[in-house]
C-alpha cells in the first residue's frame, strides 16, 4: 500500500456473460467499499489465449498475459469475483491464473486476495472459492479467509438493471471489505 493513496485493488472477474450477476457485484463495490479502497479493473479473462506450453516455450507469455500480470503487481491487492461453473472455478478464470502461474517473478506472491462470488443457486459459488483458494495458496498468494461473501439467489438480490439491492448482502460486503483492508494493510510474514 503506498503511503497516503490508499488501497488500490485490481478487481478481476471470472465471468463473460455480458448480464453477469459477478459483473454486477463489482460494480457496486465502490458504493460498499470504506474510501481509502479504489479499484481498477483488469483485462477481461475472455482476452487471455488458452495455456499452451509449447507457445509459452516458443514465445513466452502473450501479451495479454503480460499486461495482466503487470496489473497484478502493481496493484496493492486483488478481489476475483467469479462464478461457479461444475463445482469449481469457470475455465476462463483457471485458465487466466495458469498463464498467470508461468510467469517469473510470481505477481500473486505475497499479494492479498479477496474472493467473492454470485450464483443464482443456493450456495452462492461456495465450491468454486474452496477450489479457487487452492490454486491461489499455491501460487503463494495471501487469501483472505473470513467473513467470506458467497452471493446465492442471485435474481433475488439485484433488481432488473443489475442493482444490488439486498441489504443484507450489501451489509456483508461493507464488513468484509473493511476486513479486507486491515488484512491487506498488514506485512506478510517472510
Amino acid at each position: 500500500m503506498r503511503e497516503g493513496l490508499g488501497l488500490n485493488v485490481l478487481t478481476i472477474c471470472g465471468s463473460a456473460r455480458a448480464g453477469s450477476y459477478n459483473a454486477a457485484l463489482l460494480r457496486a463495490l465502490p458504493l460498499l467499499a470504506p474510501g481509502e479502497m479504489a479499484f481498477t479493473a483488469s483485462i477481461p479473462v475472455i482476452n487471455i489465449p488458452h495455456y499452451d506450453f509449447d507457445l509459452q516455450n516458443a514465445s513466452g507469455p502473450p501479451a495479454a498475459v503480460m499486461e495482466l500480470a503487470g496489473t497484478i503487481r502493481e496493484a496493492d491487492a486483488v478481489l476475483i469475483v467469479s462464478p461457479e461453473y461444475n463445482y469449481s472455478v469457470p475455465g476462463l478464470l483457471k485458465n487466466a491464473i495458469d498463464w498467470i502461474s508461468r510467469v517469473p517473478k510470481q505477481p500473486l506472491a505475497n499479494k492479498p486476495v479477496l474472493i467473492q462470488s454470485v450464483s443464482n443457486g443456493i450456495l452462492g459459488g461456495a465450491r468454486m472459492q474452496y477450489h479457487l483458494r487452492q490454486v491461489l495458496v499455491a501460487l503463494d498468494a495471501r487469501v483472505f479467509t473470513k467473513p467470506e461473501v458467497m452471493v446465492g439467489l442471485a435474481a433475488s438480490k439485484f433488481d432488473e438493471t443489475g442493482k444490488l439491492v439486498d441489504e443484507a448482502t450489501q451489509a456483508l460486503i461493507r464488513t468484509q471489505l473493511a476486513g479486507f483492508l486491515a488484512f491487506a494493510k498488514e506485512q506478510p510474514t517472510p
